[in-house]
């Protein structure tokens, strides 16, 4: 046994520690563990060596986790994009991407039947679903075309007056009852510029489709075609396009000054370019709207013209440029300037059928009928079912007093729904026209005018309007709270009558026939004293006394949009069912000569009679009409007055009628 003992002595002596001695002379303990310096070194390092491989497994897992929450949370990865996608190499219909998918594309196994018949009956569904029509157009619809005039009759706001006016914005008519011509604009005058389409987006044509005559049927309402964006550029100047487009975006941005200076820029540097000069033209004209400056526009006009006239300039461009150029002539009330230009634009574009309805519209515009009848008759004899082409060739006829010829295009032309022809003009005188022949489906055509915002209502049909004011067809001196002058007049009535009588006899020739075509029959004739609120002429000097007592009356003699007038009516006179052009006055009538029986007025459904010395006032916007069966003349005197809700702003601002 001892033996043993020692020898495991021995063996632990033989492992003790011993000295060495490191480089630099010192003695250093090696280290001891079981198994000796290297095993027990080894062992240590072993053990150091997994704990940090553990350490990082866990970082690393931690990691993963956090990762996806984030992404779950977060919303970092489009799933339903990614299984779409993935989706679509689901050749076996099994809802995944697998091997057996994978043999399909590569053409070792065939598709699925039920799964090619689910796809065919998924396309037979998209096609059925893109055929389905679009939703009709509600009534008050307002097509592109007609809003490229910020001054149209019949919407409710303010409205820009033009006497004897012709179905077309700016335009003069003769027959519309009671408007009055407006006087070309004066180089001084600063008019207010309009917004209008720019053809650098789009081109419009009479033959877009704006939108359905009320009575069609819903299924068969015609919606506008997409236009067709006009080419602009010319070879070379494609491969300056991001020059051009530069300036453009300044121009559309409003930066107009700067789009002037980099168009101007663009001109210098290549000097043959119609789009360079075509879109200085365009910044030029935008700067005259901001500055309200005729000279501007005038320089935008002659820019416009250079544009047209400059070599490789695509038809497109010289279209675009010619009608923007007629557009602001017509403007400034150049009205010549503007036919001589669409003439031209005619004679390039022979087969533009659009092009042939505004210059129809131009004849209409410097009074030439004749001319503007044989265009729509060129018109109607190559597009027979041209809508813009019928609705003014009836209007035409009407002005004509071919009341009954006029009557199919006016109506035909509405029906037709083709831009332009939604005009309560066109609505008013068809009307009138049916009116006329006896015919009282007129108050049909006057409903649909209403109904499309062209009337206030049925019976109120005027067209030039002030939003907002009382409307009623009869008013009291108190409602208009013009009792001052009303009291003036009533009390005056023997001198103003004695007045008139001193003037009345034919040979003075101060009274003249009524000239707007309201009578059915008989003789009326009137002695103006005030219109547009200014004196007419001398007419003053022959009834000084009248004239004395209204001066003092601002609300009379200051009412641009009305007239201060003596009327005369003979036996046997009738006055066709009318409404006047605007409801920002009030018509007062003063009886002077009245006969015991037999001269009446309606206004509405209420028919009244005049009384010698006493006024009567109604609304004009109204429907009214007047019976003359009495076996003497009647005389009266007519004073037009700013309706009374109107302010001194708007009476000051208001265009004269």
């Amino acid at each position: 046994m001892a033996p043993r003992k020692n020898s495991r002595n021995q063996s632990k002596k033989e492992v003790k520690p011993t000295a060495v001695v490191n480089k630099n002379g010192v003695k250093a303990e090696a280290a001891t563990a079981s198994g000796g310096v290297a095993s027990g070194g080894g062992g240590a390092a072993s053990g150091f060596s997994g704990t940090k491989i553990f350490t990082w497994f866990m970082v690393l897992a931690l990691l993963g986790v956090w990762s996806s929450v984030a992404v779950v949370w977060l919303d970092l990865v489009d799933y339903d994009n990614v299984i779409g996608k993935l989706s679509a190499y689901d050749a076996d219909g099994d809802g995944d991407f697998d091997v057996e998918d994978a043999k399909v594309l590569l053409g070792v196994k065939e598709r699925p039947v039920s799964l090619v018949q689910k796809e065919a009956k998924e396309e037979s569904a998209v096609e059925e679903q893109t055929a389905v029509p679009l939703p009709p157009i509600s009534d008050d619809f307002v097509p592109e075309e007609s809003k490229q005039f910020t001054d149209r009759p019949g919407s409710q706001e303010t409205r820009e007056a033009e006497a004897e006016s012709v179905p077309e914005p700016e335009a003069n008519v003769e027959s519309v009852p009671e408007l009055e011509a407006v006087p070309q604009l004066k180089d001084e005058a600063v008019p207010e510029l309009k917004e209008e389409p720019v053809a650098v987006e789009e081109e419009t044509t009479q033959e877009d489709s704006e939108g359905n005559a009320e009575d069609q049927p819903e299924d068969m309402l015609k919606y506008k075609a997409k236009k067709k964006k006009p080419k602009l550029l010319n070879k070379f100047e494609k491969t300056i396009k991001t020059e051009i487009d530069a300036a453009e975006k300044l121009r559309k941005k409003g930066k107009v000054e700067e789009a002037v200076r980099a168009f101007d820029t663009l001109v210098q540097q290549y000097p043959q370019s119609p789009r360079c000069r075509y879109g200085k033209a365009l910044a030029e004209d935008d700067l005259a709207e901001k500055m309200r400056s005729n000279d501007m526009l005038q320089k935008a006009l002659s820019t416009y013209k250079e544009a047209s006239e400059l070599p490789n300039a695509t038809p497109d461009l010289i279209k675009a440029t010619l009608k923007k150029r007629a557009e602001r002539q017509q403007f400034l009330g150049r009205m010549r300037g503007a036919l001589a230009t669409l003439e031209k634009l005619v004679q390039i574009f022979p087969e533009d059928v659009a092009l042939k309805n505004d210059l129809g519209v131009a004849h209409l515009l410097i009074g030439d009928n004749k001319s503007a009848k044989r265009v729509y008759e060129e018109v109607l004899a190559i597009a027979p079912s041209n809508g813009f082409a019928k609705v003014h060739y009836g209007f035409i006829l009407k002005s004509e007093n071919k009341i009954a010829e006029s009557i199919p295009f006016l109506r035909d032309g509405l029906e037709s729904g083709d831009p332009g022809t939604d005009d309560g003009r066109f609505y008013f005188h068809l009307g009138d026209a049916l009116q006329r022949m006896g015919d009282d489906s007129a108050y049909k055509w006057y409903e649909r005018g209403h109904q499309r915002g062209h009337f206030a209502s049925v019976w109120q049909r005027s067209l030039y309007n002030v939003d907002g004011l009382k409307a009623q067809p009869w008013w009291t001196p108190k409602d208009t709270g013009y009792m001052d002058l009303v009291k003036t007049l009533e009390r005056n009535w023997r001198t103003i009558r004695d007045e008139a009588l001193s003037v009345i006899d034919k040979s003075t020739g101060l009274f003249v026939p009524e000239e707007e075509n309201l009578r059915e029959k008989g003789e009326w004739g009137q002695f103006t004293l005030w219109q547009q609120g200014k004196k007419a002429g001398e007419s003053c000097h022959s009834v000084p006394k009248t004239c004395g007592l209204l001066e003092r009356y601002p609300e009379a003699t200051g009412c641009k949009r009305g007239q201060i007038k003596f009327s005369v009516m003979q036996p046997g006179t009738h006055v066709w069912p009318h409404t006047g052009p605007t409801n920002c006055r009030l018509r007062m009538h003063l009886g002077l000569v009245i006969p015991k029986t037999g001269c009446k007025i309606r206004c509405t459904n209420d028919t009244r009679a005049w009384e010698e010395g006493k006024v009567l006032i109604f609304d004009d916007s109204f429907e009214h009409e007047v019976w003359q069966d009495a076996d003497s003349y009647r005389l009266i005197f007519i004073v037009d007055v700013w309706h009374p809700e109107l302010t001194q702003y708007q009476r000051q601002t208001l265009s004269p009628i």
